[in-house]
């Protein structure tokens, strides 16, 4: 099982453009959002090439492998235009198993500081600091692909799930750190 992860687009056309680049060379199961998809709420500044109905449509033509989870600037109104669910606080996706934990990260019991109970060989996929964060506490992978259009550690990330274990991946391809529970 492959999947691509992604956080915190907040609507920057020329980012998720490179991102559905790097989706068709990874050629992912399933694509997997975590939210903060099409706005960049109040505290962020506009990204580089801030094109909400751009994005849109970018989404929409992938919305059969999206499994996506709603951030804080996600709102009703986006699932309106969005193809694919994206208001849930969580979802959970079993792969090769493990059980993967996806929310944005913002909401206790959901997040990195106040995470829900999970077994070992698990992961906790969020997003939200735009920080990118691969590392095994007590069992349970913690996973945060970064942003792609607004990173707060300088580099425009994703991550890739594949086979059990995890890689975090610059918006170019390149590759800065992997990890497993092995």
């Amino acid at each position: 099982m492959k999947f691509v992860i992604a956080s915190d687009l907040h609507g920057a056309a020329p980012a998720v453009r490179t991102l559905g680049q790097r989706i068709d060379e990874e050629a992912p199961d399933r694509v997997l959002l975590l939210g903060d998809l099409l706005y960049h709420g109040p505290r962020n500044d506009l990204p580089e090439g801030y094109a909400p109905k751009e994005v849109l449509a970018i989404l929409n033509d992938m919305a059969k492998r999206v499994i996506a989870v709603r951030g804080n600037c996600d709102a009703e109104v986006d699932q309106m235009v969005l193809d694919f669910p994206c208001l849930s606080d969580f979802s959970q996706v079993w792969a090769d198993g493990h059980l993967l934990h996806l929310s944005h990260g913002h909401l206790a019991g959901n997040s990195p500081d106040q995470p829900p109970a999970l077994p070992n060989g698990s992961a906790l996929l969020t997003g939200h600091t735009h920080i990118k964060r691969l590392e095994l506490v007590d069992g349970v992978m913690f996973v945060n692909p970064g942003s792609t259009s607004i990173p707060k550690d300088g580099a425009a990330s994703y991550a890739v799930y594949e086979n059990g274990a995890f890689a975090l991946k610059s918006l170019n391809g390149e590759t800065l750190q992997e990890a497993s529970w092995e």
